[in-house]
């Protein structure tokens, strides 16, 4: 599978941004995908996930609420949606997959990677 992420851009706090992952070659074998963000000179953190086959749905406690996430099968794209942004989600996004679903989001986990899409929130 490859993944490529789009939908990043420049708000203000309170707006909202959808961005989208499309995952191409995509086989009944995925699971899902994930969505982390990464700050400059920190790891990725897991922000949100949600399953091909069933629409499960996973969420860190610091979003929820406020993002939702979506998959769109007959185009292989994920959405997610993020309102009520704060400049602490200034960071880039990105898309995961061929990684554990759980309890437990690690980075080093995940073998498929996007290239991200930057998401700014002016003050």
């Amino acid at each position: 599978v490859q993944l490529a992420e789009s939908g990043g851009r420049l708000v203000q706090a309170g707006d909202s941004v959808r961005v989208s992952c499309v995952a191409s070659g995509r086989t009944f074998s995925d699971y899902g995908v994930a969505w982390f963000r990464q700050a400059p000179g920190k790891e990725r953190e897991f922000v949100s996930a949600i399953t091909w086959t069933g629409g499960s749905t996973y969420f860190d406690d610091s979003i929820k609420g406020r993002f939702t996430i979506s998959r769109d099968r007959n185009k292989n794209t994920v959405y997610l949606q993020m309102n009520r942004l704060k400049p602490e989600a200034t960071d880039v996004y990105y898309c995961a997959a061929n990684g554990p679903f759980g309890s437990h989001w690690d980075q080093d986990d995940f073998a498929k990677w996007g290239q991200g899409t930057q998401v700014t929130v002016s003050s």
